[in-house]
């Protein structure tokens, strides 16, 4: 059974440090849930005495108010937990502010809010760890658009090379992976759990995910792999096409063959 909720490290401070880390393709978490935990969903865990973490399934762990000693340290304990790690570094970094006569909102790449609760954090959590996770499948798909770019301009020049058909399939199962990773394990389009026992904050969440164009960002990524999909079926299609009508001429070459050794057999040997 889970042990009983620690207190709240970052009660009572007026600024705090974030950063968003991505470290693999998924994080093992079963083994922290059965400790003493801040919160689950997301799992929160206070790191030394002043600090805590958030760490979401899909690879991201988001630090709050470590110093840099301590971030290495809790980061290196953290590897047996990682699940595919990436060698990239792909981060995000802001600061907390808190100003309780003020409006919350995004200031700069500072974060305002009213008070420095522990719902609130995980959801300044939720916002980077995705923004995080866009970040490294932009760059992914950018790569990808770029690899199909010659084989759109073979495709206009009407160039075709029989290694075509097999790296086309290639750039379409890592469009297809990307759109299975993003959906199945990140679900950025769905909001996080907490919010159903926190209603009072969603407007908190939906200020901070426009802010981050997390939306807006996932729908062009999904418009870019839906493309590059569509692009490399059309090659495909294409490459199968010529390849079948190659077939079609040699079956129309053995069949005048046929009939033309027929007629010699008929005229030159009776």
């Amino acid at each position: 059974m889970p042990g009983a909720h620690p207190a709240f490290p970052l009660a009572g401070k007026r600024q705090v440090r974030v950063r968003a880390r991505l470290l693999g393709e998924r994080l093992d978490l079963r083994a922290l849930e059965a400790t003493a935990v801040l919160a689950t969903q997301p799992l929160t865990v206070s790191v030394r005495e002043n600090g805590c973490a958030v760490l979401l399934r899909y690879g991201v762990v988001v630090l709050f108010d470590l110093a840099p000693l301590e971030e290495v340290a809790f980061l290196d304990s953290l590897k047996p937990l990682i699940v595919q790690p990436v060698a990239e570094t792909v981060a995000e970094e802001t600061e907390l502010l808190v100003r309780p006569d003020e409006r919350e909102r995004i200031q700069g790449n500072d974060i305002v809010l009213h008070a420095l609760t522990q719902e609130r954090l995980q959801l300044v959590a939720e916002v980077l760890g995705r923004s995080v996770v866009l970040d490294r499948y932009e760059k992914r798909i950018d790569e990808e658009f770029d690899r199909v770019e010659p084989f759109v301009l073979n495709l206009r020049q009407r160039r075709f090379s029989p290694k075509l058909a097999g790296q086309v399939l290639q750039h379409l199962g890592g469009a297809l992976l990307s759109r299975q990773q993003m959906v199945g394990r990140v679900a950025l389009a769905d909001k996080p759990e907490l919010l159903w026992d926190h209603p009072e904050l969603e407007r908190f969440y939906s200020r901070l995910e426009d802010e981050y164009e997390i939306r807006e960002r996932h729908l062009v990524l999904e418009q870019k792999m839906e493309t590059i999909s569509r692009t490399a079926s059309t090659l495909l299609d294409l490459i199968q096409a010529r390849r079948s009508l190659r077939v079609e001429w040699y079956i129309v070459i053995l069949i005048v063959v046929e009939i033309l050794l027929t007629l010699y057999e008929l005229f030159f040997r009776s």
